[in-house]
Formats: structure tokens, C-alpha cells, sequence
């Protein structure tokens, strides 16, 4: 028995197995194998290496954004002139990579808490009885007091009143000057991987080519000033249209650096994108269509609260900062190469299965691969009466 252990380790140490080979001479099966290594070769260095980049790490980078609008409307509606700046129709404050800026609007003045009636043909009414007091309704203004107005034919309600009649919308946009309002963008991305930062403020951008520039895809594509109209543009709408009921934008910043090289060819690349709908349907009616909301604005007068309310429809801006880092590393370099010399392997195991089943031959084949061994062993005593070899 230790003899057994003894051998069995000896065997598992100091003895090596490699796999037989038979080398087979068939133009139709070694010209197969060799277009399979051939694509095999393909994908690795096409997909694997130049596509997907398989010899580099990646990192994302943490980036911040601040904004700047700039930019002065004017409106004059029923005689009542009114100059907008960026405080007026930038929500929420500046500075923020999600703002809406404002185009259009519907505004009510003066409104207090009060009873008043609900706008005809909205929650009408017989009689008080259709009014049950102390009930809301889902889109109505206020409070129902049980009585019905008999001049409207419409629920009384304890709400801010006169309430707001939104149900036209201005057009052309009050605020069309809006298309020549000016977005600057900082956008500031951090590769902690790499210990790298950069800026969308590139190197040959200083204050005074700030000053004059305005993006251009082709002519200035690094200057961090946007038109708004440009914007709306590139992004596949048309501008009146999305300025009358509203809408959303998306500006993308790419950041996809390869530091392989210098840093300083790592820089960023704008896209613009429609958010709330296919382009060519927002100049069709239809459900819901735009982007609104309401903004109030509250004051004092003769001790009683009032205020203005403003239902604004304004183009919604998203920025949206996508960054990818790569470079150079050993380890996904050789699981590249590692797996690359794995796929390999299907080319023999294809050209195996054709030969072993498929060719006319494939008897041959599998004598020539595989060795055959007996179950029954020799019986040691049998050397005992074997005749020694004569010698000459």
C-alpha cells in the first residue's frame, strides 16, 4: 500500500501528459481551420483591441456644472409694458444643470382669497345641490361653499380669485426675443483613477475670445456660450412652436479621453436631443403636448395678501455630462490576449467534428486520434516460461 502512494505521487511529480497529435492531410478541412483562425484573429484584433480598446482600463469621471444665462425680453400685452431679465424667466435661480427658461405665458393679477365663481363650463351646476360645501374637485380652483352661482351656472368656490382662465394660449410667444438669449456652461470633470481634471474651458480659450464667441459646431466647437435658439435648432424643433407650449432639451457634454496620450487632447463634444417627443409631432394637437407650470408671486396691499400668478410655459434645459476615461494596463491587456487564445481552441474543435463524423474517411480518423486499450492485463507470472532471446 505505500509502495502504491509512493509510485502514484512519484507518477503525479515527475511525469509530464501532453495531449497526441495527428496531423491530418486534407486541403478542404486545413483551408476550414484556417479561415476560422483567420476570424478568430479578426475579432480580436478588430473588436476586441481597436473597437473596444481591450488592452486599456477605464474610469468614469465626477463632474459639476454651472450655468449663465444672459438676455432682456420685452412684452406688451393689453397696454401693459414689461422688460424681463434673467431673474424673471430663468426657474429655479441661475446656476443649476437644470433649469427652465421662459417663453410664454398666462398671467393672473390680483387674485386674493375670496369666493368666487368656477369659470363657465367647468364644475356646472342646477342648483346648490351639485355644489356639496366642504368638497374639492380634482381641477378645481378651491374649496366648494355649496352654492351655486346663478349667472355662471358653475360651483362658488373659497379660492384665489378671480380664478385663472388658462384655456388660451398666447400666439405668436410673448417672449420670442427669448431665441437670442445666450447659455454659458462650465463644466468642470475629474478622473480619479488618473488623477486628472479637466475643464470645458480648453486651453486656448481665454476671457477675451469668451467675449466674442458663440458655439459652432464646425467653426467653434470648444466656446461654452450657446444661443438658445441654436439649441433648439440642433436639436431638431422648431423654435416657435416649442416656445408656445414648452418643451425639454437635453445638452449633452461628452468626455471620452483617451490618456494614452496628452491630456491635453482630451476635450469635450456637445450634442443637442429633443427630450419629450419625436420633433416632427410637436407641430401636430395633440395630448399634453409642451411643458408648464405655475409660478406665484406674492405682495401686500392695504394689509391683504395678493398676488400674481403666472402660468409659465418655458423650454425645460437638461445638461447631462457623460465621461469615460481609458488607458493603458497590463492585466485587461493579457485577459484580452487570454481570451483571444481560448476562441482559438474552435477552430480545432470544428474541424475534430467534421472529421470524426462528416468526411467518407471518418473511421480512419478516429483510429488515427484516439488509442485503444485492452481491459485484461498480462499475468507477471507468465515471464517465467518465456524463452530467453538466442544471441548470434
Amino acid at each position: 500500500m505505500k509502495s502504491q502512494i509512493i509510485n502514484a505521487l512519484s507518477d503525479f511529480l515527475f511525469e509530464y501528459e501532453t495531449p497526441r497529435q495527428v496531423l491530418v492531410r486534407n486541403k478542404k478541412v486545413g483551408v476550414a481551420c484556417r479561415l476560422i483562425q483567420l476570424g478568430v484573429l479578426a475579432y480580436i484584433i478588430g473588436w476586441e483591441f481597436i473597437y473596444e480598446k481591450g488592452y486599456q482600463s477605464t474610469d468614469t469621471g465626477v463632474s459639476s456644472v454651472y450655468t449663465k444665462m444672459k438676455g432682456v425680453g420685452y412684452t406688451n400685452v393689453s397696454g401693459v409694458q414689461r422688460v424681463w431679465d434673467v431673474a424673471d424667466y430663468v426657474f429655479p435661480s441661475q446656476g443649476d444643470f437644470s433649469f427652465v427658461v421662459m417663453t410664454n405665458y398666462i398671467i393672473t393679477t390680483e387674485q386674493k382669497i375670496d369666493k368666487c365663481p368656477e369659470l363657465p363650463g367647468k364644475h356646472n351646476c342646477r342648483s346648490d345641490v351639485d355644489c356639496p360645501g366642504g368638497e374639492y374637485k380634482r381641477s378645481g380652483h378651491g374649496r366648494m361653499t355649496g352654492v351655486c352661482n346663478n349667472t355662471t351656472k358653475t360651483c362658488e368656490v373659497l379660492a384665489w380669485c378671480p380664478v385663472e382662465n388658462d384655456r388660451i394660449i398666447p400666439d405668436p410667444p410673448l417672449l420670442l426675443s427669448a431665441e437670442n438669449y445666450t447659455l454659458f456652461i462650465k463644466n468642470s470633470v475629474t478622473f480619479p483613477s488618473y488623477g486628472v481634471t479637466r475643464s470645458n474651458i480648453v486651453e486656448h480659450v481665454d476671457a477675451a475670445y469668451i467675449r466674442k464667441c458663440l458655439h459652432d459646431r464646425k467653426k467653434a466647437p470648444f466656446c461654452p456660450i450657446f444661443r438658445l435658439g441654436d439649441i433648439i435648432k440642433q436639436s431638431g424643433f422648431n423654435f416657435q412652436t416649442i416656445a408656445k407650449v414648452g418643451g425639454a432639451i437635453g445638452i449633452v457634454i461628452d468626455w471620452t479621453c483617451n490618456f494614452d496620450v496628452d491630456v491635453k487632447h482630451c476635450k469635450p463634444k456637445y450634442s443637442f436631443h429633443g427630450l419629450y417627443g419625436n420633433p416632427k409631432e410637436t407641430d401636430n394637437v395633440g395630448t399634453s403636448v409642451g411643458y408648464n407650470f405655475r409660478h406665484a408671486k406674492h405682495y401686500k396691499e392695504d394689509k391683504v395678501d395678493k398676488r400674481t400668478l403666472l402660468k409659465v410655459f418655458g423650454i425645460r434645459i437638461d445638461i447631462i455630462v457623460e465621461s469615460l476615461g481609458r488607458k493603458f494596463d497590463i492585466i485587461p491587456t493579457l485577459t484580452a490576449i487570454g481570451s483571444g487564445v481560448g476562441i482559438f481552441g474552435v477552430a480545432t474543435v470544428v474541424c475534430d467534428l467534421v472529421l470524426l463524423y462528416f468526411v467518407p474517411k471518418k473511421e480512419f480518423y478516429k483510429n488515427m486520434k484516439f488509442k485503444h486499450t485492452g481491459t485484461e492485463t498480462k499475468d507477471p507470472d507468465s515471464k517465467k516460461g518465456s524463452k530467453p532471446l538466442s544471441k548470434k
